[in-house]
């Protein structure tokens, strides 16, 4: 099972919850997860059925280029992070 990490952003909608695991392939199967297990952080994390432009996704270590295609192994561990812009 691929290890979640909860940004101090989304606490409010997992009860202070600050890990979990899920079983899960891509992002889009984990965020589903995440759902089950925190009804509301769907909507959080997407927009308009992608990752909110505001939040990078990564996966052992490495931004997802591929948004929710990307592969989560089954000892992956992910993190939800904001997006840094530059300028």
């Amino acid at each position: 099972m691929a290890t979640v990490y909860i940004p101090t952003m989304l606490l409010p909608v997992t009860g202070g919850v600050k890990q979990t695991q899920v079983e899960a392939r891509n992002v889009r199967q984990l965020i589903n997860a995440l759902e089950d297990q925190f009804p509301g952080i769907r909507d959080r994390l997407l927009e308009e059925n992608q990752v909110r432009s505001n939040l990078a996704v990564s996966i052992d270590g490495e931004v997802a280029r591929m948004g929710l295609l990307e592969r989560v192994g089954e000892n992956s561990e992910v993190h939800f992070v904001p997006a840094i812009s530059g300028g």
